[in-house]
């Protein structure tokens, strides 16, 4: 089996595409050069070491490649038919037969080849152990694992960003911050949360307009709701305000995908009533092709219409003065859903404070604290709960310095 794994690679077909991988290339090179050079063989079985004491863990790597493949199976598994299940069994085989290879093996099988060059040498040679096989074995058990975890580009991460040009790019280091870390706020947190449950049961949902002051924590709360529920599926895509052009093709890649998603706009504000302006309010709700039904849209912003206005624009020429002013509100009344996040008052204020204190285990009588923290707060930007946490963040800074010296 061994010296055909090399021959069986080149008839993979639904999971064809993992002959991209950089590891199933190194393990075919490595089995290749095996049938004529041993010089050959020995660059490429170094090659494939270094690779997987690089990988660590290289069941999960293969995993994550089957996972995140788009291939004929999952684009059917409705009604996958028998011939792509035969194929993909025959294809997990052969995936599994090179997780089973050791680096024993390869050097056994090689010396056998060239008993007279390896002789003496082979038992000083690096090698790996074998690893355990993927959880399927056969094209329908595969099937089962993608109706159950997902697949695609989407499983790569749980968070992604629309980069210039409308490239998807996953999150590489996502916020990890989770519903405990926000004290505070029970009754918007609650608001979303009942929002986001009732999307992920295939509920009706609304688009959702967090607004509010700086630093009372609208982004942080969208972001810990998704760390909250992601291993139900639940995924977040933060499509920047100025590229709202990209949303048609960003909801035809969502539509596509098993998945669950908040598409989040951060900050959304416009200066005036421009392209992007109409074109959010036409995706939002009226656009002919109307937004995936697994997406929702989470925005945030200081600002409760969204436009900027001035006296200028009340008072302005405009004959239909009231038309102009409700098309200024028009793009957040297409939220179904507006929570306010205020600066709160004192006693949220220390409150939060406490809760932060006693998460990061800051050792100050209760009095003493709640001096600083509205201190700290006279000289910042006022009471927020971005201010708490900077306020406890300097404490224990200046505590570690002053436990240096």
């Amino acid at each position: 089996m061994y010296d055909q794994l090399d021959i069986h690679l080149s008839f993979l077909s639904v999971l064809g595409e993992l002959t991209e991988q950089p590891l199933v290339q190194h393990y075919r090179s490595t089995l290749e050069s095996m049938r004529y050079d041993i010089t050959a063989f020995g660059w490429e079985y170094g090659a494939l070491c270094r690779l997987i004491y690089s990988t660590g863990d290289i069941r999960q790597a293969l995993l994550d490649a089957v996972r995140c493949d788009e291939n004929a199976l999952n684009a059917n598994l409705s009604n996958p038919g028998k011939n792509i299940l035969d194929a993909a069994t025959h294809d997990l085989a052969v995936i599994n037969g090179l997780l089973a290879l050791s680096g024993r093996t390869l050097l056994d099988n090689a010396n056998e080849s060239f008993p007279e060059i390896l002789e003496g040498c082979i038992d000083s040679l690096p090698v790996y152990p074998a690893s355990d096989p993927l959880p399927f074995a056969t094209g329908e058990e595969l099937a089962d694992y993608y109706r159950k975890n997902g697949y695609g580009f989407f499983a790569r991460a749980n968070a992604f960003v629309v980069r210039a040009g409308g490239e998807l790019m996953p999150v590489s280091n996502p916020d990890p911050i989770r519903l405990s870390d926000l004290p505070g706020y029970e009754r918007q947190k609650k608001s979303i949360l009942t929002n986001t449950l009732a999307f992920l049961a295939g509920q009706d949902a609304n688009n959702i307009l967090l607004y509010g002051d700086k630093g009372t924590g609208k982004s942080s709360t969208v972001k810990a709701i998704v760390n909250e529920y992601a291993s139900r599926g639940l995924k977040i895509v933060e499509l920047p305000p100025k590229m709202v052009s990209e949303f048609p093709k960003l909801c035809e890649r969502i539509a596509a995908s098993p998945f669950h998603f908040i598409v989040f706009l951060d900050d959304l504000s416009f200066v005036r009533e421009d392209d992007n302006f109409a074109a959010l309010k036409a995706f939002i709700e009226g656009g002919l092709a109307g937004k995936p039904e697994n997406m929702v849209i989470y925005a945030t912003s200081n600002r409760r219409h969204l436009v900027r206005e001035s006296f200028s624009s009340r008072q302005g020429d405009d004959i239909h003065l009231r038309d102009t002013l409700e098309t200024a509100t028009s793009l957040s009344d297409r939220f179904g859903l507006e929570v306010t996040f205020s600066v709160p008052d004192r006693d949220e204020y220390l409150y939060i404070v406490d809760e932060l204190a006693a998460e990061y285990g800051v050792k100050l009588a209760p009095e003493e604290l709640h001096l600083l923290a509205e201190r700290f707060a006279l000289r910042r930007n006022g009471r927020s709960p971005r201010t708490a946490r900077q306020f406890i963040s300097q404490h224990l800074a200046e505590v570690n310095h002053a436990s240096q010296f």
